[in-house]
């Protein structure tokens, strides 16, 4: 009985392996988010758009050019 539940278990978590299911990691903040080089995000002062990659980054914030910044 124990060993038919645990074929069971295991060829549960290969299939959900198997369709993409991620399992959770420890250790790691689910709640930090990556921005890619190609994510807009607007400027603080003028509140223009501005790719990640193209910006000025200052404590945290960003900035679309030198005359922007603080």
């Amino acid at each position: 009985m124990i060993l038919k539940l645990l074929i069971f278990a295991i060829a549960g978590v290969l299939i959900y392996k198997f369709f993409g299911g991620k399992f959770p990691q420890i250790g790691k903040s689910t709640h930090e988010k990556k921005l890619e080089e190609d994510t807009l995000v607007e400027c603080e002062k003028c509140s223009t758009y501005v790719t990640v990659k193209e910006s000025i980054i200052v404590h945290g914030k960003y900035y679309c050019s030198d005359e922007c910044t603080p």
